[in-house]
């Protein structure tokens, strides 16, 4: 069921996704080689706590963390663990909060130090698609235009998109209805209105679009071992068109 956000639930949306926002800007600058991912998760944490929320991933499901965190060629839902950035990784940090019962929902690509053009391009290019779709969520349009924006600067650039995850609702429920796909389908989707608040992901494979889950039960990689970029922001569709509450004002 798909549910309409009044003015008070944004408002209180809107702190959960400004403490969403400034934990991950927080974490940019501690992505660098020698740091281990539980090292992250354990800022994240901290950082989270300070500020009256709680970490919305950990116990969700059974994960055992409260950040994810995605090495190359792992898409999504890596667990902090010992493993140590090296010069040359990227690592995908998505993080959510649980703030007076309501979600917020973000996810970055960090380079660690210098990376290949190759790369640097599969980054900026997913970062493009997220923003391509968000310009798609104003009132009238469809879910499918969301989708075919992403999917359409994506795979003009040679690249494949995750099928098997995608976008959500957000709410109550970290995860509510609708599911927003990365690639468009038969259809067009439920049509967008007022008081909608989608969590938009693309998640763009250098290579294959095949994934596969690690006997972890969670982090999700690449089937050719070629890298992975995720970017993800949480946005409130309004009268005046689509507004990203993740975002560090």
């Amino acid at each position: 069921m798909i549910t309409l956000k009044s003015k008070r639930e944004l408002e209180i949306m809107r702190t959960a996704s400004r403490i969403v926002a400034e934990v991950l800007e927080e974490l940019r600058p501690c992505c660098k080689a020698g740091v281990t991912t539980r090292d992250l998760d354990r800022i994240a944490e901290g950082k989270t706590l300070a500020a009256g929320a709680q970490p919305a991933f950990k116990g969700y499901r059974g994960f055992p963390r409260s950040l994810c965190t995605s090495i190359n060629h792992e898409v999504v839902h890596g667990v902090p663990g010992i493993r140590v950035l090296k010069e040359g990784d990227i690592v995908g940090l998505d993080f959510g909060v649980v703030y007076q019962s309501y979600y917020g929902d973000a996810a970055i690509t960090v380079p660690i130090g210098n990376i290949g053009p190759e790369v640097q391009q599969l980054l900026r290019v997913t970062e493009e698609c997220l923003y391509l779709g968000i310009e798609q969520m104003v009132p009238g349009n469809h879910l499918a235009d969301i989708s075919r924006a992403i999917q359409t600067h994506a795979e003009s650039h040679g690249y494949s998109l995750v099928r098997e995850f995608g976008g959500h609702g957000i709410g109550r429920r970290l995860h509510e209805d609708p599911m927003v796909l990365n690639y468009v389908v038969n259809g067009r989707g439920v049509k967008l209105k007022p008081g909608l608040v989608l969590a938009i992901e693309p998640m763009v494979n250098l290579g294959t679009e095949q994934v596969r889950i690690l006997a972890d039960g969670w982090t999700v990689i690449t089937m050719d071992g070629k890298p992975s970029a995720h970017f993800e922001h949480t946005i409130a569709i309004t009268d005046s068109g689509p507004e990203i509450l993740t975002k560090v004002a």
